[in-house]
């Protein structure tokens, strides 16, 4: 039995780290469905019920996420050769949907409790209940910051982005429960709740955008293809290169393009020297699938795109 590369050895731990993060999040939800939902029954709060409905809408997301996950990192098979790694890019569109009804509904209420106010009850549980939510989102934020530096995966940022958000939400919640259980302005719950509202629409609309750009297979940002160029032109016998692509599937990163060298050499150098390039951009992006193909410098003829 061959032992497994270092490549793989990478993307393991990339994966049971992608893993780990997604099953925090469906736990860390549940838990705060269902100490919002005593808090909102206790207070009557419909900024409560917009943080409670945004947890609901979070283990949705959250297990959704997590079978993307563990369905994108299924190694490659005879029917996708290249990996099952845009089903992240999926969750990531079935997210915004999910987040953009929740935000839907959650105006319409903090609307109609605009046009009858009510005072709030059992205000120091509400506080309470928030604060408690802060503190375990923020631990689940720190965490997938971590998982995000280490894999890239554009799931667990679809999960990181509204999680970040919902932070900011319960702060929100937190003034609201102040405001109208301490100073008796009752129209700070629904103000609250529109802002809210607003935040999560903002969010579906970044999740939607990565999600796209990986379905698209949208190219690498300048500032991410300049340090492969670079690699490229430094080998001493590559005397060009054009037609470079390169793309995003989930954990694996996609690159390919025309190597430039002197028509006089042999096959078997040609096959080193790209070789040698290919290994170079590994040792950089070892998540890389490499495809090169080698050129005479004096037959290359147009080319699509000129480096």
């Amino acid at each position: 039995m061959s032992q497994p590369t270092e490549k793989q050895e990478q993307k393991a731990a990339s994966s049971g780290l992608m893993v780990r993060a997604a099953n925090a999040a469906v736990i860390m939800a549940f838990s705060l469905i269902l100490i919002k939902a005593w808090a909102y029954h206790m207070s009557g709060a419909v900024s409560m019920l917009g943080s409670l409905l945004d947890s609901v809408m979070d283990i949705l997301a959250s297990l959704i996420n997590l079978v993307a996950i563990r369905f994108a990192i299924v190694p490659a098979d005879n029917d996708h050769r290249f990996g099952h790694g845009k089903a992240e890019a999926i969750a990531g569109l079935v997210q915004a949907m999910v987040i953009f009804l929740s935000a839907l509904f959650l105006f319409v209420e903090a609307v109609r409790k605009m046009l009858s106010p009510e005072p709030l009850r059992e205000t120091g549980i509400g506080i309470s209940v928030i604060l408690v939510s802060v503190l375990l989102t923020m631990m689940l934020v720190l965490y997938q910051r971590h998982v995000i530096r280490k894999t890239g995966s554009v799931a667990i940022s679809a999960d990181h982005l509204h999680y970040s958000g919902d932070i900011l939400m319960n702060f929100g919640v937190l003034i609201a429960f102040v405001l109208s259980g301490y100073f008796e302005l009752y129209y700070a719950d629904p103000i609250i709740g529109i802002l809210v509202a607003g935040y999560l629409a903002y969010n579906v609309k970044q999740i939607a955008h990565s999600s796209v750009d990986m379905l698209m297979d949208r190219e690498l940002d300048d500032e991410e293809r300049a340090p492969i160029l670079a690699l490229i032109r430094a080998h001493e016998e590559v005397h060009g290169v054009h037609d470079i692509r390169t793309r995003k599937s989930g954990l694996d990163l996609f690159i390919q393009f025309h190597l430039e060298m002197d028509g006089s050499i042999s096959l078997g150098e040609a096959h080193r020297i790209s070789e040698e390039v290919e290994q170079e951009i590994i040792a950089l992006y070892p998540e890389a699938e490499v495809l090169i193909h080698a050129d005479p410098e004096d037959q290359v003829g147009a080319v699509s795109f000129r480096e």
